[in-house]
Protein backbone atom coordinates (compact mmCIF):
# COMPACT_ATOMS: atom_id res chain seq x y z
CA UNK A 1 0.00 0.00 0.00
CA UNK A 2 1.36 3.43 -0.26
CA UNK A 3 2.37 5.89 1.66
CA UNK A 4 -0.39 8.68 1.73
CA UNK A 5 0.39 12.26 2.12
CA UNK A 6 -2.54 14.22 2.38
CA UNK A 7 -1.12 18.13 1.80
CA UNK A 8 -3.63 20.04 4.33
CA UNK A 9 -1.59 22.51 6.13
CA UNK A 10 -3.73 25.15 4.58
CA UNK A 11 -7.47 26.19 4.30
CA UNK A 12 -9.77 24.97 1.60
CA UNK A 13 -11.71 28.04 0.09
CA UNK A 14 -15.29 28.11 0.99
CA UNK A 15 -17.03 25.88 -2.06
CA UNK A 16 -19.11 27.99 -4.53
CA UNK A 17 -21.34 24.97 -5.18
CA UNK A 18 -19.93 21.09 -5.28
CA UNK A 19 -19.40 20.54 -8.84
CA UNK A 20 -17.51 16.99 -8.31
CA UNK A 21 -18.11 15.20 -5.22
CA UNK A 22 -16.96 11.05 -5.37
CA UNK A 23 -16.98 8.94 -2.22
CA UNK A 24 -15.45 5.84 -1.23
CA UNK A 25 -15.33 4.76 -4.88
CA UNK A 26 -13.72 1.15 -5.60
CA UNK A 27 -13.85 -0.97 -9.04
CA UNK A 28 -12.28 -4.12 -9.60
CA UNK A 29 -12.04 -4.98 -13.25
CA UNK A 30 -13.44 -7.99 -14.84
CA UNK A 31 -9.91 -9.84 -14.56
CA UNK A 32 -10.17 -9.25 -10.75
CA UNK A 33 -8.21 -6.44 -10.78
CA UNK A 34 -8.74 -3.62 -8.67
CA UNK A 35 -8.09 -0.47 -9.59
CA UNK A 36 -9.59 1.56 -7.17
CA UNK A 37 -9.31 1.77 -3.48
CA UNK A 38 -12.12 4.01 -1.54
CA UNK A 39 -11.35 6.99 -3.61
CA UNK A 40 -12.84 10.62 -2.06
CA UNK A 41 -12.56 13.69 -3.42
CA UNK A 42 -14.24 17.10 -4.37
CA UNK A 43 -13.73 20.14 -6.65
CA UNK A 44 -15.71 23.33 -5.81
CA UNK A 45 -16.96 25.33 -8.77
CA UNK A 46 -13.91 26.93 -10.92
CA UNK A 47 -11.23 24.65 -9.79
CA UNK A 48 -8.70 24.23 -11.98
CA UNK A 49 -7.02 20.57 -10.33
CA UNK A 50 -4.09 18.46 -11.90
CA UNK A 51 -4.71 14.92 -11.10
CA UNK A 52 -1.00 13.22 -11.60
CA UNK A 53 0.49 9.60 -10.67
CA UNK A 54 2.86 6.47 -12.48
CA UNK A 55 0.61 4.32 -14.67
CA UNK A 56 -1.62 1.92 -13.24
CA UNK A 57 -2.49 4.19 -10.67
CA UNK A 58 -6.14 4.57 -11.22
CA UNK A 59 -6.35 7.89 -12.62
CA UNK A 60 -8.01 6.93 -16.04
CA UNK A 61 -9.98 4.74 -13.72
CA UNK A 62 -11.45 7.20 -12.38
CA UNK A 63 -12.02 9.76 -14.79
CA UNK A 64 -14.56 7.00 -16.46
CA UNK A 65 -16.20 6.96 -13.33
CA UNK A 66 -17.03 10.44 -13.56
CA UNK A 67 -19.54 10.25 -16.65
CA UNK A 68 -20.66 6.85 -16.45
CA UNK A 69 -18.38 4.35 -19.00
CA UNK A 70 -17.62 2.52 -16.00
CA UNK A 71 -19.12 1.78 -12.84
CA UNK A 72 -17.45 0.85 -9.39
CA UNK A 73 -19.48 0.78 -5.66
CA UNK A 74 -19.52 4.16 -3.92
CA UNK A 75 -21.24 7.49 -4.72
CA UNK A 76 -20.67 10.26 -7.82
CA UNK A 77 -22.57 13.59 -7.67
CA UNK A 78 -22.10 16.04 -10.55
CA UNK A 79 -23.26 19.65 -9.68
CA UNK A 80 -25.63 17.92 -6.60
CA UNK A 81 -26.86 14.83 -9.15
CA UNK A 82 -26.03 11.84 -8.01
CA UNK A 83 -24.67 9.47 -10.91
CA UNK A 84 -26.84 6.51 -11.32
CA UNK A 85 -28.07 4.39 -13.98
CA UNK A 86 -31.53 6.13 -14.63
CA UNK A 87 -29.74 9.82 -14.89
CA UNK A 88 -26.91 8.42 -17.19
CA UNK A 89 -27.65 10.40 -20.01
CA UNK A 90 -28.24 13.70 -18.25
CA UNK A 91 -24.91 12.85 -16.50
CA UNK A 92 -22.89 12.79 -19.44
CA UNK A 93 -23.85 16.09 -20.72
CA UNK A 94 -22.45 17.61 -17.66
CA UNK A 95 -19.39 16.04 -17.58
CA UNK A 96 -17.25 16.65 -20.61
CA UNK A 97 -14.59 13.94 -21.06
CA UNK A 98 -11.49 14.47 -23.57
CA UNK A 99 -10.06 11.29 -24.27
CA UNK A 100 -5.97 11.70 -24.67
CA UNK A 101 -6.50 10.79 -28.27
CA UNK A 102 -8.52 13.52 -30.64
CA UNK A 103 -8.76 10.47 -33.04
CA UNK A 104 -10.68 8.79 -30.57
CA UNK A 105 -13.52 11.46 -30.13
CA UNK A 106 -13.66 12.93 -34.09
CA UNK A 107 -15.44 10.53 -36.31
CA UNK A 108 -17.98 12.86 -38.46
CA UNK A 109 -16.64 14.40 -42.16
CA UNK A 110 -16.55 18.02 -41.13
CA UNK A 111 -15.46 19.85 -37.79
CA UNK A 112 -19.02 21.09 -37.66
CA UNK A 113 -20.35 17.91 -37.53
CA UNK A 114 -18.18 16.65 -35.23
CA UNK A 115 -19.03 19.80 -32.64
CA UNK A 116 -22.91 19.66 -33.34
CA UNK A 117 -22.77 15.71 -32.87
CA UNK A 118 -23.41 16.10 -28.77
CA UNK A 119 -26.03 18.57 -29.16
CA UNK A 120 -27.91 17.00 -31.57
CA UNK A 121 -27.87 13.93 -30.11
CA UNK A 122 -29.82 15.90 -27.04
CA UNK A 123 -32.72 16.93 -29.44
CA UNK A 124 -31.88 20.58 -29.34
CA UNK A 125 -33.64 22.40 -32.13
CA UNK A 126 -31.40 23.37 -34.94
CA UNK A 127 -30.50 26.72 -34.25
CA UNK A 128 -29.44 26.27 -30.42
CA UNK A 129 -27.27 23.78 -32.10
CA UNK A 130 -25.60 26.56 -34.46
CA UNK A 131 -25.47 29.04 -31.46
CA UNK A 132 -23.58 25.96 -29.58
CA UNK A 133 -21.22 25.42 -32.42
CA UNK A 134 -20.25 28.88 -32.84
CA UNK A 135 -19.46 29.33 -29.53
CA UNK A 136 -17.77 26.05 -28.41
CA UNK A 137 -15.34 27.09 -31.39
CA UNK A 138 -14.59 30.57 -30.64
CA UNK A 139 -13.78 29.52 -27.13
CA UNK A 140 -11.63 27.22 -28.64
CA UNK A 141 -9.98 29.60 -31.34
CA UNK A 142 -10.84 27.62 -34.17
CA UNK A 143 -13.89 29.56 -35.47
CA UNK A 144 -12.30 29.37 -39.18
CA UNK A 145 -12.13 25.47 -39.17
CA UNK A 146 -16.10 24.98 -39.23
CA UNK A 147 -16.23 23.42 -42.79
CA UNK A 148 -12.68 21.53 -42.28
CA UNK A 149 -12.21 18.20 -42.83
CA UNK A 150 -11.53 16.75 -38.78
CA UNK A 151 -8.84 14.31 -40.10
CA UNK A 152 -6.54 16.53 -42.35
CA UNK A 153 -5.91 18.25 -38.97
CA UNK A 154 -3.06 18.68 -36.88
CA UNK A 155 -2.73 17.32 -33.86
CA UNK A 156 -2.86 20.27 -31.32
CA UNK A 157 -5.86 21.50 -33.87
CA UNK A 158 -7.66 18.28 -33.43
CA UNK A 159 -7.04 18.62 -29.82
CA UNK A 160 -8.54 21.85 -29.93
CA UNK A 161 -11.61 20.34 -31.67
CA UNK A 162 -12.02 17.50 -29.37
CA UNK A 163 -12.37 20.24 -26.55
CA UNK A 164 -14.80 21.89 -28.70
CA UNK A 165 -16.68 19.01 -28.98
CA UNK A 166 -17.50 18.80 -24.76
CA UNK A 167 -18.08 22.58 -24.58
CA UNK A 168 -20.75 22.53 -26.86
CA UNK A 169 -22.93 20.65 -24.54
CA UNK A 170 -22.08 23.30 -21.92
CA UNK A 171 -20.66 20.54 -19.45
CA UNK A 172 -20.41 21.61 -15.80
CA UNK A 173 -17.07 19.60 -15.65
CA UNK A 174 -14.14 19.36 -18.21
CA UNK A 175 -12.32 16.21 -17.51
CA UNK A 176 -8.84 15.51 -19.70
CA UNK A 177 -6.87 12.59 -20.38
CA UNK A 178 -3.31 13.69 -20.97
CA UNK A 179 -4.11 16.85 -23.15
CA UNK A 180 -0.52 17.87 -23.98
CA UNK A 181 0.58 14.02 -24.90
CA UNK A 182 1.86 14.41 -28.96
CA UNK A 183 1.70 18.15 -29.38
CA UNK A 184 4.98 20.04 -30.47
CA UNK A 185 6.04 22.83 -28.46
CA UNK A 186 3.43 25.54 -30.42
CA UNK A 187 0.61 23.68 -30.41
CA UNK A 188 1.48 22.47 -26.13
CA UNK A 189 1.71 26.64 -25.29
CA UNK A 190 -1.13 27.05 -27.39
CA UNK A 191 -3.33 24.32 -25.45
CA UNK A 192 -1.97 25.85 -21.91
CA UNK A 193 -3.61 29.25 -22.87
CA UNK A 194 -6.22 28.08 -24.09
CA UNK A 195 -7.07 25.76 -20.67
CA UNK A 196 -6.23 28.70 -18.49
CA UNK A 197 -8.65 31.22 -20.15
CA UNK A 198 -11.90 28.57 -20.35
CA UNK A 199 -13.83 29.63 -17.07
CA UNK A 200 -14.88 26.13 -16.86
CA UNK A 201 -13.97 23.90 -13.53
CA UNK A 202 -11.60 21.09 -15.01
CA UNK A 203 -9.99 17.82 -13.60
CA UNK A 204 -6.90 17.00 -16.10
CA UNK A 205 -4.74 13.78 -16.01
CA UNK A 206 -1.52 14.41 -16.70
CA UNK A 207 1.93 13.00 -16.70
CA UNK A 208 3.62 17.01 -17.42
CA UNK A 209 5.03 17.73 -14.61
CA UNK A 210 5.66 21.40 -16.15
CA UNK A 211 2.14 22.21 -16.88
CA UNK A 212 0.93 21.57 -13.37
CA UNK A 213 3.20 23.72 -12.06
CA UNK A 214 2.27 26.28 -14.81
CA UNK A 215 -1.64 25.98 -14.86
CA UNK A 216 -2.68 24.01 -12.00
CA UNK A 217 -3.33 25.81 -8.06
CA UNK A 218 -4.23 22.31 -6.53
CA UNK A 219 -2.99 19.07 -7.33
CA UNK A 220 -4.14 15.44 -6.50
CA UNK A 221 -2.13 12.38 -6.49
CA UNK A 222 -2.65 8.86 -6.89
CA UNK A 223 -0.85 5.71 -6.51
CA UNK A 224 -2.07 2.34 -6.30
CA UNK A 225 -5.79 3.39 -6.77
CA UNK A 226 -5.67 5.11 -3.81
CA UNK A 227 -5.37 9.07 -3.25
CA UNK A 228 -2.16 9.62 -1.46
CA UNK A 229 -2.13 13.35 -1.69
CA UNK A 230 -4.52 16.22 -1.87
CA UNK A 231 -2.88 20.12 -1.45
CA UNK A 232 -1.51 22.88 -3.43
CA UNK A 233 0.86 22.70 -6.30
CA UNK A 234 3.67 24.46 -4.83
CA UNK A 235 3.20 22.57 -1.75
CA UNK A 236 3.29 19.18 -3.46
CA UNK A 237 6.30 19.71 -5.71
CA UNK A 238 8.41 21.31 -3.55
CA UNK A 239 7.91 17.65 -1.29
CA UNK A 240 10.60 15.52 -3.33
CA UNK A 241 10.00 12.68 -0.73
CA UNK A 242 6.24 12.41 -1.98
CA UNK A 243 7.26 12.59 -5.76
CA UNK A 244 10.28 10.38 -5.43
CA UNK A 245 7.73 7.86 -3.59
CA UNK A 246 5.04 8.06 -5.86
CA UNK A 247 7.05 7.73 -9.80
CA UNK A 248 6.60 11.50 -10.31
CA UNK A 249 9.30 14.14 -10.71
CA UNK A 250 10.15 17.41 -9.89
CA UNK A 251 9.74 19.75 -12.67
Amino acid sequence: MPVTHVINSFEMPECDGDVLSVKDLHFSYPDGHAALHGVSLKLCRGDKVALVGPNGAGKSTLMLHLNGILGGRGEIEIAGKRLTRDNLPVIRAMVGLVFQSPDDQLFSPTVFEDVAFGPLHMGLPEIEVRVRVDAALEAVRMSSYKNRLSHHLSAGEKKRIAIATVLSMKPSLLVLDEPSAGLDPRARRTLINLLRELPITMLVSTHDMVLVKELFPRTIVMDEGRVVADGLTHEILDDEELLTAHGLEKP
